[in-house]
């Protein structure tokens, strides 16, 4: 694909953690595949949990359902040692750049954690101006008073918004696009949402995928413990990407695999088995952690957002758009071999353009890494 097309699809090129747990003044660039390496507590799973936050502001959830994912809510994401102003106000401050049709945009959003939850603070940035601003100006109200480019008779609109919302993911409801400002702030505001909508937090939890699923239950979810019921699915849709499945199963799975098939029980259950070229077919349930991992995690980088359990822009062609997969602990339960299989399957699907992955790897996988090309690693070293 090359790169003209490839700007047309937006993407997030880097993540800025100005101040949220371990993270201070901290810029990330992000490529097609990012892996971030470092020892325990080096802040690699508090990353993705900033880029889900965002991710999840997008798609219009509240501050309170963004953090839900995060162990210890709001609180949490507060620097740890960040000391209170004179109003006993502490928070946090994540962003975002964008590049796609519309140029690079900028996304920083300021987040008040304590003494309650709020945004007091946004700022979407692009083609050298500020698009949206946002701030708190009472805080006895439960909203911010926003500020948008609008270059006609009057150069910006002024309007409040809630304060627990993303102003940028408001933005396509409040402006109307007439004047030649309007729309470039709706450009740039909807090239900003339909990245970040673009997400699937992957998690696959081996114990999870072990017990038969209902037939129908066709969209994977994020623990992937669904898994038996997609594959009964996508085996049948695109016979080009089971066979490719079917080959990586056979590159990271014990003993020769012929297939990946399903089979039916009693109440209209499925349950997902590995063929085998001679003798019985192997059940998913007896395969080890490492091996139902690093199968789900394939069939994630082999479909698309079609088959996975994720807000979907359905306004926008696929053909526009990127799917990014956050995997914290990408190579977790994984051998050597089964790491350097996953990673090369990551490399040529993200080469393609369809799928962006943004992942933390334990430092020993270093040398499994370095094997593959076109990683881009973010080291946190210790």
């Amino acid at each position: 694909m090359d790169a003209a097309t490839q700007l047309q699809r937006p993407a997030v090129t880097e993540l800025r953690l100005s101040a949220f747990k371990s993270h201070r003044n901290a810029v990330y660039p992000l490529g097609p595949l990012t892996l971030f390496r470092g020892a325990s507590g080096s802040g690699k799973s508090s990353a993705l949990q900033a880029y889900e936050a965002l991710a999840r502001l997008a798609g219009g959830d509240t501050l309170d359902e963004a953090l839900a994912p995060v162990a210890g809510g709001a609180g949490a994401c507060v620097p740890q040692g960040a000391r209170p102003d004179e109003q006993g106000r502490r928070g946090f401050r994540i962003g975002c750049t964008v590049e796609g049709p519309a140029g690079p945009v900028r996304l920083d959003v300021a987040v008040q954690a304590e003494p309650e939850l709020r945004v007091v603070g946004e700022r979407l940035t692009g083609s050298g101006r500020t698009l949206l601003s946002t701030a708190l100006r009472d805080p006895g109200l439960p909203r911010v008073e926003a500020a948008w480019h609008t270059a006609g008779s009057v150069p910006v609109t002024r309007a409040p918004l809630p304060d627990d919302r993303l102003g940028t993911a408001l933005l396509p409801l409040r402006v109307a696009g007439k004047t030649a400002g309007q729309r470039m702030v709706l450009d740039a505001a909807e090239q900003v949402v339909l990245a970040l909508r673009s997400v699937f937090p992957c998690d696959p939890r081996p114990e999870l995928m072990r017990a038969p699923v209902a037939a129908r239950d066709g969209l994977l979810r994020g623990a992937c413990d669904n898994v038996a019921a997609v594959l009964g699915r996508t085996r049948h849709e695109c016979v080009t990407r089971h066979a490719a499945l079917v080959t990586a199963a056979g590159a990271g799975c014990r003993g020769a695999v012929e297939g990946v098939a399903v089979q039916g029980l009693d109440g209209g259950f499925v349950r997902a088995v590995l063929a085998r070229q001679s003798g019985a077919a192997t059940p998913l349930e007896r395969l080890g952690d490492g091996e139902l991992r690093y199968l789900a995690l394939c069939l994630v980088l082999l479909t698309g957002p079609g088959v996975l359990a994720m807000d979907q822009a359905a306004e926008v062609l696929p053909a526009r758009q990127v799917l990014t997969v956050l995997a914290d602990g990408l190579d977790r339960c994984l051998d050597p071999r089964q790491s350097r299989e996953l990673l090369g399957l990551a490399a040529r699907m993200c080469e393609r353009g369809h799928i962006r992955l943004v992942g933390t790897v334990r430092g020993s996988t270093g040398e499994a890494v370095e094997e593959v090309p076109g990683v881009s690693m973010v080291d946190l070293g210790a």
